[in-house]
């Protein structure tokens, strides 16, 4: 357990009138944070800038043009890494994950400081429709290409990283998405890498005032690309996947 430095990752993206919130609710964890601003509008970036201040915990990072929640989320992944911390709990901006979950988050990553550790929503009955269907086409494929159901969900983005192995494999060259494919297609490159996953059971709303950024044309475009990507990936790499499995088995 004393192996583990955890620190919290934010990635932000034009979402200035819920990011106060949220810190506020983070605060009493007591945990550094690394907050990290893709390219918002100049106006948001002003008022990031003002609503981190008063929080010596946070460490803002601002990118200078909009990359997407992926090129974020690597961006600081790779900061908390070279800043000395061992794991990054990842969180939503808006708030929409359960906060006070991450106190059981961060004690399953003590427990067990060499496995990835996903949240598998639990949903309301506000949740929409289509985005439930459109996951449920992700789940699949992730079956397929890791050859497991060892990942119930690729795509919330609660959870937490053990950072050496991210680190290694962002800097490997690897294709890693810069948007939502992001979440999906590290997951799947870890799982590949021999990284065990666990599942911790969250809560996910979609608050009223919420502030979605997800381009339904352009991200199921791009999601539709990760997952040729990673079929096209599996097929080198299937002798040692039926291996491990059979010696799991």
């Amino acid at each position: 357990m004393d192996t583990v430095k955890p620190c919290l990752l934010i990635p932000h993206y034009n979402q200035a009138p819920l990011l106060g919130r949220t810190l506020e609710r983070l605060a009493p964890l007591g945990l550094p944070a690394i907050l990290v601003d893709d390219g918002s509008s100049p106006e948001q970036r002003e008022k990031v800038a003002e609503i981190a201040k008063p929080f010596p915990w946070v460490t803002l990072h601002q990118r200078p043009i909009n990359g997407g929640k992926g090129a974020a989320v690597k961006d600081g992944l790779i900061a908390a890494a070279k800043a000395g911390y061992s794991h990054a709990l990842q969180v939503d901006a808006d708030g929409q994950h359960a906060l006070e979950l991450l106190p059981g988050l961060l004690d399953c990553a003590r427990r067990n400081p060499d496995k990835l550790i996903l949240g598998k929503p639990v949903y309301g009955p506000e949740v929409p429709r289509a985005r439930l269907y459109g996951r449920w086409i992700t789940h699949l494929f992730v079956f397929l290409e890791t050859l497991s159901f060892d990942i119930r969900d690729s795509m919330c983005g609660f959870r937490a990283y053990p950072l050496a192995p991210c680190r290694e494999l962002i800097l490997s060259g690897e294709r890693l998405g810069d948007r939502m494919d992001f979440d999906t297609e590290v997951v799947v490159r870890l799982h590949w890498r021999g990284l065990r996953v666990i599942e911790f059971p969250v809560p996910v709303s979609y608050p009223p005032d919420g502030i979605s950024h997800f381009s339904f044309g352009r991200e199921n475009r791009l999601i539709t690309l990760m997952h040729t990507r990673l079929c096209f990936g599996l097929i080198p790499r299937l002798p040692r996947l039926l291996w491990r499995k059979i010696r799991r088995a």
